[in-house]
């Protein structure tokens, strides 16, 4: 049975106790781009102010497998204010561009439908990054290998859930079988737009569904995911078909025109005789 997380947005506080938890299940290093050197400092100095509200962590990496993002909307006359919170990760896709771009088969997924990249098989050829319509995979300098979020792997083939689900502490992550997650947000969805709110689920149809998926109190791309997420590997089929048609009419193109240049040859040699 697929297990999956429902990350409900609307009772997300930022609390990022989801990016603390995951850093410390899975090992990960402080990110190496958050850090500089300061002359006559003989240890690294934090430097990542992003500016955008508490974010420091900005984006996901091959460290940072966790991102909470923070959403300050204010209206023109600034009366009216809301922050929006959202933990973003790998989703795990049912049609996962990583994967299918992966040549050495170490990107695989599991029998439990989460994708998961095999370091001892990976070669850092970086053919993931680029397929993923996310924003999600990244290059570890370190290791030379390509880094995301797994699921907790270890955790979930133990009967454990997510380190992140796990320190949530208002329910935000829910970790489970998919089809429970989906009765859960379908739930919540018709309760806040009984309330008049202007929810959304992202996820069930994206990339063929998402493993990972969302309840938004605005638009997508809001909270900076995809309005309509292509996984290149379908855009490279339809430009594959594309690319044929238009040659095929280029051939037939050039068929007619060289008969007509030989049509009108015959009749000037008829013409001629």
């Amino acid at each position: 049975m697929a297990k999956g997380m429902f990350v409900d947005t609307t009772i997300c506080t930022g609390c990022k106790a989801c990016q603390v938890a995951c850093k410390q299940w899975n090992g990960l290093s402080a990110e190496p781009a958050h850090f500089g050197k300061r002359p006559g400092v003989p240890y690294p100095v934090a430097d990542n102010f992003t500016g955008d509200s508490y974010d420091n962590t900005g984006t996901l990496s091959a460290t940072d497998w966790r991102h909470v993002r923070f959403i300050e909307q204010i209206d023109e006359s600034r009366r009216e204010k809301r922050w929006l919170f959202s933990s973003d990760s790998c989703k795990h896709c049912s049609d996962a561009g990583c994967l299918n771009a992966c040549p050495t088969k170490a990107i695989v997924r599991t029998d439990l439908g989460n994708v998961v990249v095999q370091q001892e098989t990976c070669i850092g050829c970086k053919f993931c990054i680029p397929s993923c319509p996310y924003g999600v995979i990244s290059f570890s300098e370190e290791t030379g290998t390509a880094h995301k979020c797994t699921l907790c792997n270890d955790r979930i083939h133990n009967g454990l859930g997510t380190a992140c689900a796990k320190a949530c502490p208002t329910g935000s992550i829910r970790f489970g079988e998919l089809a429970d997650l989906k009765k859960r947000a379908d739930a919540r969805l018709a309760q806040l737009k009984g309330k008049g709110e202007q929810a959304r689920i992202y996820g069930y149809e994206e990339a063929d569904g998402l493993n990972v998926f969302y309840l938004f109190a605005d638009r997508p791309k809001v909270y900076g995911q995809p309005e309509d997420p292509v996984v290149p590997q379908r855009r490279l089929v339809l430009c594959s078909l594309v690319t044929i048609l238009t040659a095929l009419g280029v051939g037939a193109a050039a068929l007619v025109s060289f008969r007509e240049r030989l049509n009108g040859r015959d009749e000037e040699e008829n013409h001629e005789s």
